[in-house]
């Protein structure tokens, strides 16, 4: 079994796609708040800019996530040009239960420092317990719940729930 992390390529969008579902199928079933429907010209986008990442494992994503420079409208007066975002950790069905999460933190961590970025950061929604356990597990501080001001430019599901847990992981 081979393991490698590097940028997804267009040919990786349905397959990513294929993982949001599957992702919202789990979702719905745990009663959780579930993500939309992301057009694949949106993934296609994200990933012509090198910002979603994979884990491959035997020709197949086992992990994948996305990241972003800055993220105002979460993150709000907290944003100061000094962290890496993630968003949309997804795992495969035939991969669960391998924790991923702590390969793509200790990934998120030498990428930002050689991007000069002090905090690895992330947010999720609804007030999950199960969630926050994970991510602290992984070593992320959690800063508690926010009510967001705008959630204008935001995708739909954070127009459903006003409940944003944020998360924050520093990189030194």
């Amino acid at each position: 079994m081979i393991m490698k992390i590097m940028n997804c390529l267009i040919d990786d969008a349905d397959e990513i796609l294929s993982l949001y579902e599957a992702a919202r199928n789990l979702q719905t079933e745990k009663k959780m708040v579930v993500w939309p429907f992301f057009e694949k010209s949106f993934i296609e986008k994200e990933i012509g800019e090198q910002r979603q990442w994979k884990i491959e494992i035997d020709n197949c994503i086992a992990c994948n996530w996305a990241i972003s420079f800055n993220d105002k409208d979460i993150w709000e007066e907290k944003e100061n040009d000094d962290a890496i975002y993630i968003h949309r950790i997804v795992t495969h069905p035939a991969y669960c239960g391998n924790r991923y999460v702590d390969i793509v933190v200790e990934w998120a961590k030498t990428y930002a420092g050689h991007k000069d970025k002090q905090f690895v950061r992330l947010d999720t929604l609804g007030n999950n317990a199960g969630l926050i356990k994970h991510y602290t597990s992984a070593g992320f501080r959690f800063l508690g719940i926010f009510k967001l001001a705008d959630i204008t430019n935001l995708p739909g599901h954070y127009h459903k729930e006003s409940d944003c847990l944020l998360f924050e992981l520093s990189v030194k």
